[in-house]
């Protein structure tokens, strides 16, 4: 039994809480204080909005991320609020 990304047009990120493998095209990152996974399409770095959180990520983290992966240094809630916002991009 694997783990099949489900074909998602209204929303093209995955929340999850196991470590599953990363689609091609994808980036998974951490989130918030109890650094909730997400699996999102790269497409995303290019957005201005998501290169702030990327900013930010690289004061508070630098390069040394302690899950091993991308840590995003926002709440959640504001995390979702601007996936959703590029996700209608």
């Amino acid at each position: 039994m694997g783990f099949r990304l489900p074909a998602i047009r209204r929303a093209s990120f995955q929340a999850t809480s196991k470590a599953v493998e990363v689609p091609k095209g994808y980036l998974a990152i951490y989130v918030g204080q109890k650094m909730k996974r997400f699996v999102i399409p790269i497409s995303y770095l290019t957005q201005p909005s998501f290169q702030e959180l990327l900013n930010q990520a690289e004061e508070e983290f630098g390069y040394d991320h302690p899950m091993g992966g991308l840590t995003i240094p926002c709440e959640e809630d504001a995390f979702l609020d601007l996936i959703s916002h590029l996700t209608r991009l």
